[in-house]
């Protein structure tokens, strides 16, 4: 039997006890042993943060070059993924999102080089004079955090919820120890078995706990940062653990919640937005059997549009085709576990105190070259709640499966007032062609989510879906969805950056900063400009030229050049009452005069 090794403290290990098995979703056969007894999570998190001084001294242009070099180098061992990736439950179109969806994301972070700076920090906004003399100032810097981001992680991507969020702390120049979710993680081992024997990143920069880590956060400090992804109630739970409390540790949460997806008004049955809207809830419902932590729970509809959108939907249900991953006639694979479907249908079973089963069996699953009793097979259900302002579980409750919950709303502030019930989520989407009312949506329900897409005719070939969270883009949300903000550009770089505050005279900021402070000392140069490297420059450097007098014929001359006769520049009859008191050559004139008297210098 294969036994699921951890790679902790520089080496691949297995526990000390005889290990949990994890099962392939479809056939229920064991896929290997995990386990982690006898091991000293002080000592992994300690190896984090002592070997993690060689990322953090690497600048951020070494940091993004190195990310895009290790998504090129795992593209090229895609298939093996793919094959593991079967196992889960998961389709092609499934691994696709989770593998290549992982993968892009080093390649997105990697590129945020171009917005860094050549050194290992950096400085952000403007410098603040804080003296009438100018040579007392104010910058601020941000340096990586000298601790490790301890990633927990769910079930139901195990390769792109590692990436997500290792490309960010990498980027930042800070180490990560990832522990995936038990079920999945024979995958998750996959990819990083290949990143170790890269060699691409530094050693320490990564390590993998594959299995229990229950003590993980007893061994916290104040320079670390913990993420989870997962349920609500485990995410709180943890945030309230002792150590992330009494040591301030950046904890930032991702958690399930109730998305909400609302149909406009003018998307009435024949137009557009309609098809576009049922499209999207199928495939919201069935795309990794709806195990997704951004996935359509609550399908908010015009209260004369129920009927269509329930025959509609089901209509597009039914063709859906359930089973074998690996066949390409299967449309919604297997969840992740029996386990997974028991939990689910206790949740249906909650709702269905207040709504109705409007399509879908609970007990029944017609599977397609596999066996409903061995995997973990569950059919799509569709719930109906009409009367959601007094039945709220369906906005309390969530089944993390192919579940989801059609309501009706009377007027827009109506389905505005629907998805704050919510109580805070990753994301929302409404479908409509009126961008009055997407712009009424927008501004009114940005309160309680992270992320808000309103798809219409235009944009929908090309849009990226409701359930897509984009690594330019912030993804988290407020109240139940963990308050977190994971990605996001440089705004999640940032995450993994302690700011810091300087002060001193411009010229000692301009070393401090690497940019030229104004008012900072000249560094005057000892030959031609054109003599140095571009790694021979320092800020501060400058060059004293030769003297050239701007006459008014040189004025005249470039404005006719180029025509642009600006009365500011040609006509100086009329410069009474303007900020001009006399003529006033061109901007680029002087540009070109000082680049010709650079070239005539030493």
């Amino acid at each position: 039997m294969k036994k699921l090794e951890s790679y902790i403290n520089g080496q691949w290990c297995f526990g000390s006890g005889e290990g949990i098995p994890m099962k392939d979703a479809v056939t229920g056969e064991i896929v290997a042993l995990s386990d982690t007894s006898g091991f000293d999570f002080s000592e992994v998190l300690h190896y984090g943060r002592f070997k993690g001084e060689a990322l953090r001294k690497m600048t951020f242009q070494e940091r993004g070059n190195m990310l895009k070099k290790l998504a090129f180098h795992l593209i090229k061992k895609k298939q093996h993924f793919y094959d593991l990736s079967f196992r889960t439950g998961a389709t092609k179109i499934d691994s696709w999102i989770d593998i290549e969806g992982g993968f892009g994301n080093l390649f997105a972070n990697a590129s945020l080089r171009k917005l860094f700076p050549n050194q290992s920090y950096h400085v952000e906004g403007d410098p603040i004079d804080l003296s009438r003399g100018g040579r007392f100032m104010a910058h601020h810097i941000l340096v990586p955090k000298r601790g490790v981001a301890i990633h927990i992680n769910a079930f139901n991507f195990p390769v792109w919820g590692m990436l997500e969020k290792c490309a960010v702390n990498w980027m930042a120049g800070v180490p990560a120890v990832v522990k995936p979710a038990t079920n999945t993680s024979f995958l998750t081992e996959a990819v990083v078995r290949e990143i170790i024997a890269s060699n691409i990143l530094p050693e320490g920069s990564l390590q993998l706990i594959s299995g229990s880590a229950r003590t993980i956060l007893d061994a916290i400090e104040s320079q670390d940062v913990v993420t989870f992804t997962g349920s609500a109630d485990t995410g709180r739970m943890l945030k309230a653990h002792p150590k992330v409390i009494n040591e301030s540790v950046p904890f930032n949460m991702e958690a399930d919640s109730l998305n909400s997806c609302v149909l406009g008004e003018d998307a009435v049955p024949g137009t557009p937005e309609f098809d576009i809207f049922i499209k999207e809830v199928r495939k919201e419902m069935t795309v990794k059997c709806g195990q997704k932590c951004t996935a359509i729970r609550r399908i908010i509809v015009p209260e004369k549009l129920m009927e269509d959108v329930q025959i509609a939907l089901g209509q597009q249900l039914e063709k859906v085709t359930i089973g074998d991953p690996r066949l390409k006639e299967v449309r919604m694979g297997a969840l992740v576990s029996k386990d997974q479907v028991q939990e689910v249908k206790e949740r249906v079973g909650e709702l269905r105190k207040t709504a109705q089963l409007v399509y879908g069996n609970l007990e029944e699953v017609t599977t397609l070259g596999a066996s409903a009793k061995d995997g973990a097979f569950l059919a799509p259900i569709l719930l109906r709640e009409d009367q959601p302002f007094k039945n709220t579980a369906i906005h309390e409750i969530e089944a993390f499966g192919p579940v989801s919950t059609l309501m009706p709303y009377k007027t827009l502030d109506e389905a505005i007032r629907l998805a704050h019930l919510g109580k805070g989520s990753l994301v929302s989407s409404i479908i409509t062609n009126n961008d009055l009312t997407a712009k009424e949506y927008v501004v009114e329900a940005a309160t309680h989510h992270g992320r808000i897409l309103v798809l219409n005719r235009e944009n929908a070939k090309e849009s990226t879906g409701h359930g897509s969270p984009l690594p330019t883009l912030v993804h988290g949300g407020p109240g139940r969805a963990g308050g977190g903000e994971e990605m996001g550009g440089m705004r999640g770089v940032k995450h993994y950056l302690q700011r810091c505050a300087i002060q001193g005279s411009p010229t000692t900021l301009t070393e401090v900063t690497g940019i030229y402070q104004p008012k900072g000392a000249y560094k005057e140069i000892d030959q031609h400009p054109f003599a140095y490297h571009w790694e021979d420059l320092e800020p501060g450097m400058s060059l004293k030229t030769h003297k050239r007098t701007i006459t008014d014929g040189d004025i005249v001359n470039f404005a006719n050049l180029t025509w642009d006769h600006f009365y500011a520049h040609t006509d100086i009859t009329s410069l009474d009452g303007s900020i001009f008191e006399k003529r006033t050559a061109h901007g680029y004139f002087i540009l070109a005069a000082a680049a010709g008297l650079v070239r005539l210098s030493k």
